[in-house]
């Protein structure tokens, strides 16, 4: 999967030639790659805002910049284009597995002040996506935090296949607890279940416990069950 970041920032994207996502760039997996919104400025000192029509606080990012940005990297439209924004809808996992099984290359444009000029999102892109009911003071962060969700449901990205069907809200529900050695740790003992190898009795336990779990952070998934 190839995935363009649009930018004013592109320094801050080092997180991911690190850890799993870092390792599927270099198996070329992944194919990411960070572009500087500044770098297809017309203005000679690079300027990439200005103030908004109508008023009020802030600056808005011009929409000649982000335009021939998107065009020079994608100039056949062959990616799924979506700006990061508050306003957008919300990231979750149906959402996520729908963009990794799109079988499209991803182009994300990372908002920053006040926002975006609208002209420019009507043009040229596909969908809007928020992580979240908050506000940030920049799209960068939700771009890695998309780029990480879609990641993991890319073939060969993770080392097992388990482990994106039993973590949390695989199932619609959070995941179980998890432990590994010492089988004891500052008195507590690791659950007997999981060292008595009978594989129908740990499963009935998980199920338990990820239900447990679920009704006690996050009660909005299982309604009245």
């Amino acid at each position: 999967m190839k995935i363009d970041i649009l930018t004013l920032f592109p320094e801050m994207f080092a997180p991911l030639k690190s850890s799993i996502i870092g390792r599927a760039v270099e198996n070329n997996i992944l194919d990411i790659r960070v572009t500087d919104i500044r770098d297809y400025s017309s203005d000679k000192h690079h300027k990439c805002d200005d103030y908004p029509f109508g008023g009020g606080a802030g600056m808005v990012m011009l929409p000649q910049p982000i335009f021939d940005a998107v065009n020079a990297v994608d100039p056949l439209h062959k990616a799924y284009r979506i700006y990061m924004s508050p306003k957008g809808k919300t990231l979750n996992m149906p959402l996520v597995k729908r963009l990794a099984a799109e079988n499209r290359d991803l182009l994300l444009l990372c908002g920053h002040y006040e926002g975006v000029d609208q002209r420019v999102l009507d043009l040229c892109f596909d969908d809007e996506i928020s992580i979240g009911d908050y506000v940030l003071t920049g799209g960068e962060l939700p771009a890695m935090v998309l780029v990480d969700c879609v990641a993991r449901y890319v073939e060969g990205v993770l080392g097992s296949s388990e482990s994106v069907s039993e973590e949390s809200f695989s199932d619609g529900k959070l995941e179980y607890p998890q432990y590994t050695r010492p089988q004891v740790f500052k008195g507590i003992s690791v659950p007997e279940v999981l060292l008595s190898g009978h594989h129908a009795n740990i499963e009935k336990w998980r199920k338990e416990q990820s239900l447990i779990i679920t009704k006690k952070n996050r009660p909005d998934l299982v309604g009245e069950e």
